[in-house]
């Protein structure tokens, strides 16, 4: 299922304005597609400020909806802070996609690597997450989708960091999901498995892993998904990977097989 045109009721329920954090491209670019397609504003952010602006033209153009766009830094998070009090706009939906991940064996990673992934996918989204929650919370309604993925489902290796991370993100919208829904806000986690981004094919040098799926498709079933449950595993493949790993293999067995699908990263 596709949408191809506004979507009110979408819109009465998580508009008028998302905020996309790593927004440009990939995985993000994709979710910025997909919401202004449902009619909403959209707030984009991301650190590349030529290719923001050019998602942000396109989109406005082709949806006819506004985007409002700053190129930042999301490990700095009084900086993110400062703009997303400062907007101006009503935010009802909150999509945390931007992410840091450090690949190699742990030995090899910096502690500036380490702390950039600490930031990036820990710091900011926790406190954003509670910076927008207030409004939300005043307004009666809204969304939040935290992206997590298969690799924070065990232990990880060349993905250790990372996976923690991701890890750390799934349980937050879970907690998220129970405390917020009494105040008409929808919180999910999507435990997305590979998805076909240009960052993600730079990495892996083997064939794709099983159940990669494309940015759009991922984007389209994480917000159709929005408000029927905490998590959200797009795609048959994954969601059979993910109850294989967590229900019936041993731990070491699931960390084991993550070792052979990681195996090619660099």
């Amino acid at each position: 299922m596709r949408y191809d045109k506004a979507d009110p009721l979408f819109r009465e329920k998580y508009g008028p304005y998302a905020l996309i954090a790593g927004a440009s491209y990939g995985l993000g670019g994709a979710f910025s597609e997909a919401l202004a397609r449902r009619g909403l504003g959209l707030v984009l952010l991301a650190r590349e400020k030529e290719r923001l602006e050019s998602t942000a033209r396109r989109l406005k153009e082709q949806y006819k909806v506004e985007v409002i766009c700053h190129a930042v830094d999301l490990a700095d998070y009084e900086k993110t802070k400062s703009l997303v009090t400062g907007l101006g706009v009503p935010v009802g939906l909150l999509v945390y996609n931007a992410a840091f991940a450090p690949i190699g064996l742990f030995e090899d990673i910096s502690e500036e690597q380490l702390a950039l992934a600490a930031a990036v996918n820990v710091k900011t989204p926790l406190l954003l997450a509670k910076l927008l929650a207030a409004p939300m919370i005043a307004r009666g309604r809204g969304g939040m989708v935290l992206m997590s993925s298969l690799a924070g489902a065990q232990g990880t290796p060349k993905l250790a960091a990372y996976a923690a991370t991701k890890a750390f993100n799934a349980i937050l919208a879970e907690g998220l999901w129970k405390e917020l829904k009494p105040h008409g806000i929808d919180v999910a986690g999507c435990r997305a498995g590979a998805v076909l981004t240009p960052g993600y094919r730079r990495a892996e040098k083997t064939k794709a892993a099983p159940g990669s799926l494309e940015a759009g498709e991922v984007a389209e079933r994480t917000l159709r998904a929005l408000g029927k449950g905490p998590l959200v595993i797009p795609g048959a493949v994954n969601k059979l990977a993910y109850f294989v790993m967590t229900r019936l293999l041993p731990r070491r067995g699931a960390i084991a097989l993550m070792s052979k699908n990681t195996g090619g990263l660099s």
